[in-house]
C-alpha cells in the first residue's frame, strides 16, 4: 500500500482507466493483471471474497506480493475464515483482514440484534462498504472477481473502468471468464477453495444472508434470498 499524498488524482486515474478499457476490453486475464502490476504497483490491490480463490492465485503468480483485501465481516462461515488462514499461509499475497469499525455486539447494541434481517443494506454498508472504502483511500486501483457469466447483473462487467464512487480504477481480470474457466483454472492450478462450493453453495457471502442453490438456479440466486437485493454494494 502506498501513501495518500503519492496518489494519483481521480482525473488522472480516470484518463487512465477509459484508455485501459479500449486497449484492454479483449486482453487474457494475465494481461490486465500485468498491466496493473506494472501501472500503479503497491497502489493495486485485489478484493478476496474466500470463494473460489482463482483471482487471488493468478495475481500472485503475476504480481506476487501484492495486497489482498478479506472484508472480515464478523458473519462469515467457519470454512471462509479457514480459506483465509490458507490463502494467508500458502500464497505469496499480502492478506490485510479489513475490519468494520464496530463488533456484532455493538452492532446489535446500537442498531438492535440481527439488522441483516432487518435492513440488509444498512447491515452490509456497515460491515462491507465502509471498510472496503476506508481501505481503498491508500490505492489506486483494486481488482475484483466479478464475472459476466455469473448472473445476469452482472452480464455488463467490463474488464477496467473509473469507479466514480471511489475516485479509484476498478479492475475485473476474470470478466470473461465462463464457469467452466474457472473449475478448469482451480482443477490445473490445484486452486484453494472454499470447502462450501462443494455443497451446494456456488456463491458465499456472510452466513446469516446466504443458503443453498436450488437446481437450475443463478449463481447468486442464494444470496439474500427472498429479498430483492442483488449485491452488497462493494461492486455497485
Amino acid at each position: 500500500m502506498t501513501t495518500a499524498s503519492a496518489l494519483r488524482s481521480p482525473a488522472e486515474l480516470e484518463a487512465i482507466a477509459a484508455t485501459a478499457a479500449v486497449e484492454l476490453a479483449d486482453a487474457s486475464a494475465v494481461e490486465i493483471l500485468r498491466w496493473a502490476g506494472a501501472t500503479f504497483g503497491p497502489a493495486f490491490a485485489i478484493a478476496g471474497s474466500m470463494q473460489d480463490n482463482v483471482l487471488v492465485h493468478l495475481a500472485s503468480t503475476v504480481v506476487p506480493g501484492v495486497d489482498v483485501l478479506f472484508l472480515d465481516t464478523g458473519y462469515h462461515f467457519i470454512e471462509t475464515i479457514g480459506t483465509a488462514d490458507a490463502v494467508e499461509a500458502v500464497y505469496p499475497v499480502t492478506l490485510r483482514r479489513l475490519l468494520p469499525l464496530q463488533t456484532v455486539a455493538e452492532q446489535d447494541a446500537e442498531h438492535g440484534k440481527d439488522l441483516f434481517a432487518r435492513d440488509p443494506d444498512l447491515c452490509c454498508a456497515l460491515r462491507k462498504v465502509a471498510p472496503l472504502n476506508r481501505a481503498l483511500r491508500g490505492y489506486e486501483a483494486w481488482a475484483t472477481g466479478m464475472r459476466r457469466a455469473e448472473s445476469a447483473t452482472r452480464a455488463d462487467t467490463p474488464a477496467v473502468q473509473f469507479d466514480a464512487k471511489r475516485g479509484k480504477v476498478r479492475i475485473a481480470p476474470l470478466a470473461a471468464w465462463s464457469d467452466d474457466d474457472v473449475a478448469h483454472y482451480i482443477e490445473k492450478n490445484n486452486v484453494l477453495v472454499n470447502p462450501l462450493l462443494s455443497d451446494e453453495y456456488p456463491s458465499i457471502g456472510c452466513e446469516p444472508c446466504t443458503r443453498k442453490v436450488l437446481p437450475g438456479q443463478d449463481a447468486r440466486a442464494g444470496r439474500w434470498a427472498g429479498l430483492t437485493k442483488t449485491e452488497c454494494g462493494i461492486n455497485t
